[in-house]
């Protein structure tokens, strides 16, 4: 792997792990389009380094998110303790708290149990093509499921003949839940979703935002939340996979894995920034259609 590899896959891993549209998967469609074969090929062998650098990229991803965050998780890990001094989740950052705790353990268990099966699907493009269609399916269902939502409850402030729309801003809609209302239950199903994610194609941040307004949420909550959430999921599986890079599978790349980790935080920082102000606004409908395009294309090409 070259230096100029590990830093458009860090790039690439950095931005697709945020936006709705599968960070694995583009990391197993992308060099099958370049035509760089010889880095998804070798997860078949013995020694699958790819996999171990590309999951590696997480550490650079989470650490950004994490910088973005710094003051939020202050505040999550403060209400945390608090939370267990006062046997009490009254409080905002109290509840947000274990909002996170109870949305990580699901996706956490599923994907220490399941990875080496994951493992053997990632290295075929159309796999991961076919299941980034779906990722499209899913966010543009989430829409109109929503949009129905608010029309049927009479919350929608649009227009008349704007209903015909697919998918409703939340300045279109009214009487959003809060994050900080949210329900243990509800903080667990969203978190449960990410267990789609472990499949090359669907994105983590596109079921978990789906999950969150359909749990009803605004798309700012939603992101927010989802971002959050996803922040000790991919450290932790950038962290596991340390051990794969310091071992045989990292020879070669370790250098590599840092310059590509560093492209991916710088990114993940950049992709963040955009999307907390994006979802102010606008809806998941744009990456839908990028995912059923792309995904769609790609199946061409690769069946």
């Amino acid at each position: 792997m070259s230096y100029f590899q590990a830093i458009v896959l860090g790039i690439l891993q950095g931005v697709t792990e945020l936006f709705p549209v599968s960070s694995l998967g583009h990391g197993v469609l992308v060099p099958a389009l370049l035509g760089w074969d010889n880095l998804v090929s070798t997860d078949n062998k013995r020694n699958p380094f790819y996999l171990a650098f590309l999951v590696g990229l997480h550490v650079g991803t989470a650490i950004a998110l994490i910088v973005y965050y710094r003051q939020t998780w202050t505040k999550i890990i403060g209400g945390f303790f608090t939370s267990i001094q006062d046997r009490s989740i009254a409080k905002p950052n109290q509840r947000l708290a274990w909002l996170l705790i109870v949305g990580t353990i699901p996706v956490g268990i599923v994907g220490l149990a399941f990875e080496h099966k994951l493992r053997e699907l990632f290295s075929n493009p159309l796999d991961a093509a076919i299941f980034l269609t779906i990722n499209g399916v899913i966010l543009l269902a989430g829409e109109l499921i929503r949009r129905r939502s608010l029309a049927n409850a009479g919350r929608l402030r649009a227009p008349k003949g704007a209903h015909a729309k697919i998918a409703a801003s939340d300045e279109e809609g009214a009487s959003f839940r809060h994050l900080d209302s949210l329900s243990l239950g509800r903080g667990t199903a969203i978190g449960t979703s990410q267990i789609l994610a472990l499949f090359a194609g669907i994105s983590r941040s596109g079921v978990s935002m789906v999950s969150g307004i359909l749990s009803g949420l605004d798309h700012e909550d939603a992101a927010r939340f989802t971002f959050l959430l996803a922040t000790p999921v991919i450290l932790a599986a950038g962290l596991y996979k340390l051990p794969d890079l310091l071992g045989p599978n990292g020879n070669g790349i370790r250098g590599q894995c840092l310059v590509g980790s560093i492209a991916a935080g710088l990114a993940a920082y950049a992709a963040v920034k955009f999307l907390t102000k994006w979802f102010q606004s606008h809806t998941l409908w744009p990456f839908a259609i990028y995912s059923l395009v792309v995904g769609g294309l790609c199946i061409i090409r690769f069946a």
